[in-house]
């Protein structure tokens, strides 16, 4: 089979050839590897004989199968092969494996893939045009020994002491966050890695780590503290920069109100009927009004009371006011619907969450479902044989 030094066939998608070695596990590393996948690269996850991936096992919830629905969400388009690295032969096998492919993917402790024969060192010695990722939690320095669990990158990240209510304790986000950006992060690093070995064929060492990544992330917030010396705390659904920018009550159901600037603010002040707000001195501009959010939060939400979410929702937005209902997330599907967002589509039979990049010429494709442990140990390493002979 052609590798990404060869030619190969980049109409059934644009990572066509480009053979992915994953050593990875849970949500970081099988992310990135996924969305890559699903671009064409070739990925193959070596997992722990009789376990595998431990969120196999994170149930509930779980599909009609009774298959870990966190596991289907993160390894479609891959084949999963079954290797104990503890083992001479494990290993063995790992490196038969690498020396087929054009990048490794792996999130172990600092220092445990050179342990067993596979760091970058030994592995760059033998192929220079590799390209090896790791992801880490805390890199490799004073913190790598530290366990990279997500929630705990939240805590120590500052991501939770700008989350939740003023008034109430810090809180995580809804979703393993940190693991999901430092995956994107993984897919870029690999991308560019991959350029650079197309124009110098020469690989190199991609390091990712959650508190870099989230330290990044947290953008506007981090880059108050570097440059302004300001240590933001927790303002609920409001903005620190922006107002009104958060969440109402209505007559039923939460809505979120997302003004940007004086001219939408203007529009919301006529659409609730109170149109000399605009020209209040208290909140005539953005700082004005951040200046005095808690008086305007008391204004928008007596008039935002008045009527349904679903109303505001209507009419706000034909008025060029950024509003939308807090939806739940079968809400959060279905009114992607509406909106013509491809958001579910099915891999090998397998309701999955679509790809989030559209390209127009090379598309992702969904050819595989999220595999079974060792389902494709014997069929990979025969064709490597049969590729070897």
């Amino acid at each position: 089979m052609p590798t990404s030094r060869e030619t190969g066939n980049e109409a059934v998608g644009a990572l066509c050839g480009i053979r992915i070695a994953d050593f990875s596990r849970v949500l970081a590393g099988p992310y990135a590897t996924m969305l890559l996948a699903d671009l064409g690269a070739e990925v193959v996850k070596v997992e722990r004989p009789g376990s595998g991936d431990e969120t196999r096992s994170w149930r509930p919830p779980a599909d009609a199968c009774g298959t870990s629905t966190y596991f289907l969400g993160v390894n479609r388009n891959k084949r999963s092969v079954a290797l104990d690295l503890s083992t001479g032969e494990g290993r063995e096998r790992a490196r038969e494996l690498i020396a087929g492919s054009d990048v490794v993917v792996e999130n172990f402790r600092p220092g445990t893939m050179d342990r067993l024969g596979l760091g970058p060192r030994e592995l760059l010695a033998a192929d220079p045009g590799l390209v090896y990722c790791s992801v880490t939690g805390f890199g490799t320095g004073a913190g790598a020994a530290l366990p990279g669990y997500d929630l705990l990158v939240q805590a120590v990240g500052g991501l939770m002491s700008v989350t939740g209510e003023p008034d109430g304790e810090p809180t995580k986000t809804g979703v393993a966050l940190v693991d999901v950006i430092t995956g994107l992060h993984a897919c870029l690093g690999i991308l560019a890695a991959l350029r650079h070995r197309e124009r110098t064929g020469l690989g190199q060492v991609v390091e990712v780590s959650l508190l870099g990544s989230l330290l990044s992330a947290l953008a506007n917030q981090a880059s108050g503290y570097v440059a302004a010396g300001v240590v933001p705390g927790r303002l609920g659904n409001a903005h620190p920069s922006i107002a009104p920018y958060e969440t109402f009550e209505t007559a039923d159901r939460p809505i979120a109100l997302a003004v940007g600037n004086d001219r939408q603010f203007a529009a919301l002040a006529g659409l609730l009927g109170r149109p000399e707000l605009a020209d209040d001195e208290r909140f005539r501009t953005n700082p004005d009004r951040v200046a005095h959010r808690a008086a305007l939060r008391g204004v928008l939400q007596e008039r935002l009371r008045t009527r349904t979410a679903d109303h505001w929702a209507d009419v706000l937005p034909a008025a060029g006011v950024p509003a939308g209902p807090v939806n739940a997330l079968d809400e959060a599907f279905a009114y992607a619907e509406r909106l013509g967002v491809e958001a579910v589509v099915e891999a090998g039979g397998t309701r999955q969450v679509a790809h989030p990049v559209r390209l127009s010429a090379t598309p992702a494709r969904y050819r595989l479902a999220p595999p079974a442990l060792g389902e494709h140990t014997d069929a990979v390493f025969s064709a490597r044989r049969d590729h070897d002979a």
